[in-house]
């Protein structure tokens, strides 16, 4: 498998509908995005650079997280936070159907889009975006984060013996994933005219703060579910 699509169909109340076919390299993990040659000044990549941005300006001209989510701002700029939408998400396996307000809407997409970037702090969100789930909820987000942080691991582990069972790295992951919101955010309120795609990503960070220091406390969200296997 070279490529697989995710569909992510957006029906207004007045029935309009906006329709993203995401083709998403397989290997890479890496959305093949499809822009005009002329890009806006708001994505380029020294415009409220995030402060941690590992790329520099002699090698990338426009920031790789604004590219991707740029045909939200085109497409949905007309929308506020709270208006009302039914979001259907299409993969090879299912659909996922969800009536929603804009900003939670918007808000999946996004994180999809920002996971499949080319922004190498978004790497870590990569396998999470190959088995990407829709409108993920708090104890979902920990679930999945840790997960793929300690399976990870595992895989590094073949080659070397540094074992993070404290979660420190994760840490340190949605630290910097936090500031690349912050400077994403200031960009959209440049951009838009509309609060629904700044709200969408608001709503994102907030996800992101779940896995914060103390990641401990975040865990006690889902720790009851282990007792059958571990016992507590």
């Amino acid at each position: 498998m070279k490529q697989f699509t995710i569909q992510y169909c957006f029906t207004m109340e007045d029935h309009s509908q906006e329709i993203f076919n995401l083709d998403i390299d397989a290997k890479s993990i890496t959305l093949k995005t499809r822009h005009s040659k002329k890009l806006p000044s708001w994505t380029s990549l020294g415009f409220h650079q995030c402060p941690n941005c590992p790329l520099s300006k002699d090698t990338h001209s426009h920031c790789p997280v604004a590219v991707n989510i740029l045909e939200i701002i085109i497409r949905f700029d007309r929308l506020m936070s709270f208006d009302k939408m039914r979001v259907e998400v299409v993969t090879k396996e299912r659909s996922i159907v969800q009536d929603t307000s804009a900003q939670e809407g918007l808000s999946s997409l996004m994180g999809l889009l920002i996971a499949t970037s080319e922004c190498p702090l978004t790497d870590f969100f990569k396998p999470m975006a190959r088995f990407h789930l829709p409108f993920a909820n708090k104890e979902e987000t920990i679930w999945r984060a840790t997960s793929t942080y300690l399976l990870a691991g595992y895989f590094h582990n073949t080659r070397a013996r540094n074992k993070d069972l404290k979660l420190k790295g994760l840490a340190k992951i949605y630290d910097d994933i936090e500031l690349l919101n912050n400077a994403v955010i200031q960009r959209l309120r440049y951009a838009s005219q509309k609060d629904s795609a700044v709200n969408a990503l608001v709503h994102l960070d907030v996800f992101a703060k779940y896995l914060t220091p103390p990641i401990e406390d975040s865990l006690q969200h889902i720790r009851q579910i282990f007792t059958p296997f571990v016992g507590f």
